[in-house]
């Protein structure tokens, strides 16, 4: 028999009723320890009271700004955040996510969506915080200490920078990077385009790593954000 999932604790900061109502709703089933808190102050006290294991952030709080929350929830704990939001600028997104956040979702959105969203940050913080020597995904072997990629018997060679963008984005797969992030993590310098510099070098890795680099399965794209590693294809 398959193991039971650990019993997780959820807060959930939302001031609109009918939100917090929906993702209860939701995730209840497979997480009945769902904490609720309406405002940043009462989401923030709540995480001192019980530890939550994810946290689900709405930015549209009526007391405290959402990105000052996000800042503050991650100096108290390494739990994944994952944000509700209504703003669908690239620069709020990219703030966020560089403030800490884990993941995101625009408003209107699915619940099984956020369920699958949530589902997948328990997991990765379910993992020990240590770059993987090797995954397996969609066919593909990456050896991350040998710096090999095969399809099958097939090596397939990738240049030094194509490693680095790999490297960085399959140390935690799942987790979006930012332009920014992946930039400054290959390149090892903050002032650049870095929209530009990765759109050619990643175009360039799709077309090695990707069964159909049209639809990619391995490296997603998060529309003016960055790039995440599925590897649970």
């Amino acid at each position: 028999m398959a193991a039971e999932a650990p019993p997780y604790t959820l807060l959930i900061i939302e001031d609109e009723i009918e939100i917090t109502r929906a993702v209860g709703a939701a995730l209840r089933e497979q997480h009945p320890a769902i904490v609720e808190a309406s405002g940043g102050r009462t989401g923030l006290d709540a995480i001192k009271t019980s530890r939550p294991d994810i946290i689900i952030l709405d930015l549209g709080l009526p007391d405290l700004d959402g990105l000052e929350v996000c800042q503050r929830i991650r100096a108290l704990t390494d739990a994944p955040i994952v944000v509700l939001t209504a703003r669908h600028g690239e620069a709020d997104t990219v703030a966020l996510l560089n403030a800490g956040a884990d993941d995101y979702i625009t408003k209107p959105f699915s619940t099984q969506e956020l369920a699958a969203r949530v589902a997948a940050q328990l997991r990765r913080a379910a993992t020990p915080r240590h770059a993987p020597i090797s995954i397996n995904a969609d066919g593909l072997s990456i050896d991350i200490r040998l710096r090999q990629v095969k399809r099958g018997p097939m090596l397939i060679r990738l240049t030094p920078i194509e490693w680095d963008i790999l490297g960085v984005l399959v140390s935690d797969p799942g987790r979006v990077f930012t332009h920014q992030q992946l930039f400054t993590a290959v390149w090892k310098r903050a002032f650049g385009d870095a929209r530009l510099y990765l759109r050619v070098h990643v175009t360039n890795l799709r077309r090695k790593i990707e069964r159909d680099p049209a639809d990619p399965r391995l490296i997603i794209t998060a529309p003016g954000v960055g790039y995440r590693f599925i590897a649970e294809s």
